[in-house]
This record gives C-alpha cells, sequence and structure tokens, in this order.
C-alpha cells in the first residue's frame, strides 16, 4: 500500500472531490500543503469551498484530467473498474488509495484517534462528540459524515491529539482504520449487496474492535444481539451501554418535551446526573449516552458535557426543521433503514403535530428487497405515507423491484398510502392535501430532501 509522507506534500487527485468525506480529507490535505485536484459531476458549496483554498476541480469525469504530474488518486468504493478516470490511472501506473485508506493514514498522526461505527447513528453522535469536544477547548481534527453547524461545514483541523471520525463497515471500509477509541453503537442487517448476512457484518465488526490496541478502548452497546462475537478475544479494554444497570451506562426516568427532545437520568457505577437533550428521540438517548462515556474516557467535566448536548441541536439531514408550508411543518430526515425509520417516527410522534406525514425514498434496489417488509411495518406507523421511486445511488440493476412493490405491501397496514412516479407529482398532491398543524418528514439518503425545499419555495 502506499504510503503518504505528511512531512513531503505531494499533488493528490480525488476522483468525486465532491463527496461528504472526500471533500473533508483533500481540505485537510490543502492545509498541510498537498497540491490538491479532483472531479465531481457538478459543482457545490464544498467543490466551490476547496476551488476557493487552491483546489483544482474538473466538473465531469474524463480520462484526461490524470496528468503524469499527479503522485496519488483517492477514490471511493463508488468507483468503478469502468470508471474513465480510474482506468486512466491503472494504464499509467500511478499508485491509488481508497478514501477509507487513506483516512486510516491521516489518524496514526494523532495519538487518540476515536472512530464512532454501527449501522445507525454515527453521524448524529460523531456530532454529538466533536460538540463536547470543542466545548471542552480541545481543539480535535473532527471528520463528520454531515454539516455540523458549529464549525460549518463536515471538517475541522485542529492541533491537538484528538482526531474523532466515523467509521463505516460498508466494504470492510473501517478496517483500515486505527483507532484507539472505537465506539459500536449498534449492529444490524444492512449493505447487503455487499455483506452476506448478519453473521459477517458481526464479523467485520469484530475485526473492526480488534484494531483497538491493548492500551486502547471500545465502548459498545451491550445489548447488540451477537455482541459475544464482537467481543470475543479483545485485548482492549470494554466499556458497555444499554438500558438497563447491568451495564457501565444506562438512562432512567426518559421523558419528552413540548418539542419532543428527551431528558433522562444518566445512571453510572458511581453517579446519576440529570441530562437535557435538544434533539427529539430516544434512539439519541442512546447516542448521547455513547458521547458521555466518550467524554468520561478524555476526562471532560460532565458539566462541559451536558452543556454541549443540551445546546446541540442536530447535523443537517437528521430531524432537520426545514420550514412552515401554509401551516405545515416540514422536517428532513436521512433514514433509510428501516430501524432508522422507526427511530424517527416514534420520534415524531412526540413532535407537536396534528396528522403526521412520511415520503419516502428508498435506497438502493438491494436493501429495498431485502428488507420490504421491514420497511411497511416501519413507514406504516405514519398517518400517511407517500413514496418516491427508489434512489439506486451506486446500483445499476434493478432486480425487477420498484416503489410500487413497497407500496402493495404497506396497504394492508396503511390505506393511506400512496405512490407517484416524479417529484413534481408528490409536491402537488402534498401541497393539497397537508392541513395547517399537519407534520411532514421527507425520508431517505438520495435527494428526496428536495421535494421539501421545493415545497418551501412555492
Amino acid at each position: 500500500m502506499y504510503q503518504l509522507n505528511f512531512t513531503h506534500p505531494e499533488h493528490i487527485y480525488f476522483i468525486g472531490i465532491g463527496g461528504i468525506s472526500m471533500s473533508g480529507l483533500a481540505e485537510i490535505l490543502l492545509e498541510k500543503g498537498f497540491t490538491v485536484s479532483g472531479s465531481d459531476s457538478q459543482k457545490s458549496s464544498l467543490t466551490e469551498l476547496l476551488e476557493s483554498k487552491g483546489a483544482l476541480i474538473h466538473y465531469g469525469q474524463q480520462a484526461e484530467n490524470i496528468g503524469n504530474d499527479i503522485d496519488l488518486v483517492v477514490y471511493t468504493s463508488a468507483i468503478h473498474p469502468d470508471n474513465p478516470e480510474y482506468a486512466a490511472m491503472k494504464k499509467m501506473g500511478i499508485p491509488s488509495l481508497t478514501r477509507a485508506q487513506l483516512l486510516g493514514q491521516m489518524m496514526k498522526n494523532y495519538a487518540v484517534p476515536i472512530a464512532i461505527s454501527g449501522t445507525h447513528g454515527k453521524t448524529t453522535t460523531t456530532s454529538m462528540i466533536s460538540e463536547i469536544l470543542l466545548k471542552a477547548d480541545t481543539d480535535p481534527t473532527l471528520s463528520i459524515g454531515g454539516i455540523l453547524k458549529a464549525i460549518g461545514g463536515n471538517f475541522r483541523i485542529g492541533h491537538s491529539d484528538l482526531f474523532v471520525t466515523e467509521a463505516c463497515e460498508y466494504t470492510n471500509s473501517f478496517l483500515s482504520f486505527y483507532p484507539k477509541v472505537g465506539v459500536i453503537l449498534n449492529v444490524e442487517e444492512d449493505h447487503l449487496d455487499f455483506f452476506k448476512d448478519i453473521d459477517d457484518i458481526l464479523n467485520s465488526f469484530h475485526e473492526f474492535a480488534k484494531l483497538i490496541p491493548s492500551d486502547g478502548t471500545l465502548i459498545i452497546n451491550g445489548e447488540i444481539p451477537g455482541a459475544d462475537i464482537i467481543l470475543k478475544d479483545l485485548s482492549c479494554k470494554v466499556v458497555t451501554f444499554g438500558s438497563t444497570s447491568e451495564y457501565d451506562y444506562h438512562p432512567e426516568q426518559i421523558t419528552y418535551d413540548e418539542n419532543g427532545n428527551a431528558g433522562f437520568l444518566l445512571v453510572t457505577k458511581n453517579s446519576r446526573e440529570a441530562v437535557t437533550l435538544g434533539v427529539p428521540g430516544l434512539h439519541n438517548v442512546y447516542n448521547a449516552i455513547a458521547a458521555f462515556a466518550v467524554a468520561d474516557l478524555l476526562s471532560v467535566d460532565f458539566s462541559v458535557a451536558r452543556n454541549a448536548l443540551t445546546d446541540f441541536h442536530g447535523t443537517e439531514r437528521r430531524f432537520e426543521y426545514k420550514g412552515m408550508m401554509n401551516g405545515t411543518t416540514i422536517i428532513d430526515d436521512y433514514a433509510h433503514h428501516p430501524t432508522e425509520i422507526t427511530a424517527t417516527l416514534a420520534a415524531a410522534i412526540n413532535y407537536p403535530r396534528k396528522s403526521l406525514w412520511c415520503v419516502f425514498q428508498p435506497h438502493t434496489y438491494t436493501r429495498t428487497k431485502a428488507l420490504m417488509k421491514d420497511f411497511a411495518k416501519a413507514l406504516s406507523v405514519a398517518d400517511y405515507v407517500v413514496l418516491a421511486d427508489i434512489y439506486p445511488a451506486r446500483e445499476t440493476d434493478d432486480l425487477g423491484i420498484s416503489s410500487r412493490n413497497l407500496l402493495e405491501e404497506i396497504k394492508p397496514l396503511n390505506k393511506n398510502c400512496y405512490y407517484f412516479s416524479s417529484f413534481k407529482e408528490i409536491e402537488n398532491f402534498l401541497y393539497e392535501n397537508c392541513q395547517p398543524g399537519d407534520l411532514l418528514i421527507t425520508m431517505g439518503a438520495g435527494n428526496v430532501v428536495n421535494i421539501g425545499e421545493n415545497l418551501l419555495d412555492r
């Protein structure tokens, strides 16, 4: 594997530089004096930021963008061998690293790299930890899979020994990392276009946990089914959290305020402390507990951590308030797995509203097919469900399924389910039928957010 020397800057080219993670890595390299160039399909606020800092960006991926002056090419798992830039790189013999491999090499430069993993909740928990460390004046370097308002982006370059990053299991990316502190929030079936089954996924998280050295710490949800598989043969310290007193951290007396934001007692072996969160939902109680456990490990004063999480109001696309349309509140959320949908709609139940509308855009054919019945059960909780076409992301084979199949699964559970083949049709339907006092959630990991934003522009 190609090894970067961070004291000798080179020319690095990013295929897909406008991605939320790739753009952040590019920004770090720019700050360290590297020459950075790359490509993306279209201009965005992230690419414009990189250009303002000196990056050369091509819009459109073409073989001629790859020149002999490039020392290293970085790409993501979404890039296939037939990509013209990837093919040109291979033909010219230019060294390459995946996004995860580059991030792993960056982590080596810090004494305390902290990696947050799990099927759900990574971005929110990483953001919570980031808010705590910023409030504690620890000057961390941060890599977040979403836009954090406190830093005005998804990356922050600090000057301490702390490096905080999300750790995604897809394609075993997080096995390229070097964590001193690892967090595992939950483990469920997902990314079944890559993993064989849940046992394969559990073994991947086990390999991630084994990366933590003997003087490091794993913070894990002790209630994960199959946690014993993850925890076998580890040399590091293990800290657990869960719903009962058998774990090192657990909540008691959970309540919700008029906006659905949670409050609870955080209970450890030695203390009981009241916590009020600035975000809604039971799932965020456990995300916050994981963040408190990290803060404890780093000796952050509890009052600092508590104040940080009271002031934390989420990241973009995580139960994000977008605005009002004729008296209807519009929220946007990234949920694209049945468990995430269940958590988001449960949070919405505690939010002030009349009818609850959910506009869902399924994400990838493989996930939709594998979890069809679970999707139907989770979505049927809403008063009204509106389905958009499946967002294919990296996939090209539709496997013979569509959102119409999901519609057929939901109808017996909730007759108020509708499908439209275009965003325009969905927007017209919502504009005509949502009533003052209703709550509308646009939901999915694709571009469904555009529906709510278009409605607000009317």
